[in-house]
């Protein structure tokens, strides 16, 4: 076992089954519908599958479940797909669908149709519904629940062969609709459904079976040990059992429940994501705002920082909610350590250096890591006139500003100290200019004596590179959007994305690709967007330096 495995009670399940003899290898599955594009949450469930019997050197399956084609698509497929590679798993030939066991799935229900454990009801769904009963009241037999093996045998197949319209009959199992677990209560196992184009199987079937009917099954027909689930799937375990119990099927996989990732300012229902895209809330499922893995990639999550965090949250059987805060140190930790240092200045304001010597080397050396001296340095040009960042000068500074002030010095990194003479104004009044004056016995080093406190980044004018740089923050106001029934799109932050299109960078990142991530010194950690070309370069923040979202939002942790 790897040094990274945590214990958790599914390991420990785990590690008895084989110290037992129960099993020899272990094999889990990834199962995700192919409905939509995964989130951070699934992310767990990816960790702990392909972790798992990666440590035990077993085998994880990636298995769509395609079971709602209504819904699903190849883009789904595709995406997924992407994600789990991305995220460092491999399933190698143990690529498998729902659908390629749809007609093992259908001679099963026969099956138990042949053992009087299944049977094809005409109630409508509104009926069913009434019939079920509700956790304090029993539900009702179904006045077709008597019907003969023959009868039911006959019916299904003219189901199957196209003869009825989508909600005539379902095909449901025979348990109990007296049982306090309603999922046991006589469940549906399959129903019609014409005119869907299924993405694997066309138009072959106009019969699909359920979920519940399907998954376990799956599992069993794939020889899967440890069937490891969220914990909304607790009181479906019952009805997983007796699916598996009741069909001859080759093995009896446990089904094991965790507790789901629920993570602060974000939403994980994959109705409210898709809600998010189609109503343009965001711009698509990998909107950088989105708590999606390709929107976590696009805003510059690395592979290492996802894994380490699924890992520090744990496996556990209680619900809970997890701080944003632990995510994004987790990425900052990662970035720290791997992202190369640059400069880039956000919001431009010109400086004119009045004096600059004549010997004033034009290029000056930058480490690209200031931990990291293998990571090399880079050449930056340097001349009279520079661009700082506004924010870095006030004519009147506020308490403990350590910046840029008239009469004032600063450092500039890895240059010179500065020296601020003259403010330029424009005809309305809007600083355009500082004129400032060289200390030509500090380039790279401090004298004795001399104490400047502040340090601020810059870029050569003559040589700037213009770029559009994105500011993301958290996409909510509040840690638990839609709290108490309000509607979630009431708690959106309206400053979730800032878009800045006069950016200066130093000229080293005109030929960043996209996905390259760097630190921009005293700004926060940024990648290339997947759009950005020489000609356009485009920037995403990932994070800032520091955390600082609790005290600029006044919450008191």
């Amino acid at each position: 076992m790897s040094d990274t495995a945590r214990s958790n009670f599914i390991r420990q399940i785990i590690s008895e089954d084989l110290a037992t003899g129960k099993h020899q290898r272990i094999r889990t599955r990834f199962p995700p519908e192919p409905n939509g594009y995964l989130h951070i949450g699934h992310a767990k469930s990816i960790v702990l599958n392909f972790g798992v019997a990666e440590d035990y050197g077993g085998h994880c399956n990636l298995r769509f479940d395609d079971t709602n084609p209504h819904k699903e698509n190849v883009e789904f497929v595709e995406s997924i797909q992407a994600d789990v590679r991305w995220l460092g798993y491999d399933w190698g030939e143990r690529r498998y669908f729902a659908s390629d066991y749809f007609e093992s799935l259908y001679e099963f229900a026969e099956e138990l149709i042949q053992k009087g454990l299944a049977y094809v009801c005409d109630l409508s769904a509104e009926d069913t519904r009434a019939y079920r009963g509700t956790l304090t009241e029993p539900g009702r037999n179904s006045p077709y629940r008597d019907r003969s093996i023959d009868q039911n045998l006959d019916l299904f197949r003219r189901m199957r062969a196209g003869e009825f319209p989508d909600g005539a009959r379902a095909l449901r199992a025979k348990i109990d609709m007296a049982s306090p677990n309603i999922n046991l209560r006589d469940p549906v196992l399959y129903r019609i459904r014409h005119g869907v184009i299924h993405h694997q199987t066309g138009r072959e079937w106009c019969l699909y079976p359920t979920y519940d009917y399907t998954h376990p099954i799956s599992d069993a027909l794939e020889g899967i040990t440890h069937s490891l689930c969220t914990l909304e799937f607790e009181d479906h375990r019952p009805l997983y059992d007796w699916c598996i119990e009741h069909v001859s099927v080759p093995c009896k996989p446990r089904q094991i429940e965790f507790s789901r990732l629920n993570l602060e300012y974000t939403v994980m229902s994959k109705r409210l994501l898709t809600q998010l895209v189609e109503e343009g809330i965001c711009e698509g499922w990998d909107d950088p705002r989105m708590p999606t893995i390709a929107g976590l990639r696009r805003r510059g999550f690395t592979p290492g920082s996802i894994r380490e965090f699924c890992q520090r949250i744990g496996v556990t059987k209680a619900d809970n909610l997890v701080e944003m805060g632990l995510l994004e140190n987790t990425i900052r930790e990662d970035l720290d350590q791997h992202a190369p240092r640059a400069m880039a200045v956000l919001h431009p304001l010109k400086v004119v250096l009045t004096n600059l010597p004549e010997n004033a080397p034009a290029m000056l050396q930058a480490q690209n890591h200031p931990k990291d001296s293998a990571m090399g340095s880079r050449q930056i040009p340097f001349g009279s006139t520079l661009y700082i960042d506004r924010t870095d000068f006030e004519r009147v500074p506020p308490k403990g500003f350590k910046r840029l002030v008239p009469g004032g010095e600063v450092r500039l990194r890895n240059a010179y100290v500065i020296r601020c003479d003259e403010v330029i104004e424009d005809e309305h009044g809007e600083i355009v200019e500082l004129r400032c004056s060289v200390d030509a016995d500090t380039l790279g080093k401090n004298p004795e004596g001399r104490k400047v406190k502040g340090v601020i980044h810059w870029v050569d004018a003559a040589q700037a590179v213009r770029a559009e740089i994105r500011l993301y923050d958290r996409l909510f106001n509040v840690p638990q959007p839609g709290a108490g029934g309000r509607d979630f799109r009431n708690d959106l932050n309206p400053n979730s994305l800032r878009t800045l299109t006069n950016c200066v960078i130093e000229p080293s990142l005109a030929s960043a690709k996209p996905g390259d991530r760097y630190q921009f010194e005293r700004e926060g950690y940024f990648i290339v967007d997947p759009d950005s070309t020489p000609e356009r370069q485009l920037f995403n923040r990932t994070l800032t330096l520091r955390d600082t979202w609790g005290k600029a939002q006044g919450i008191r942790k």
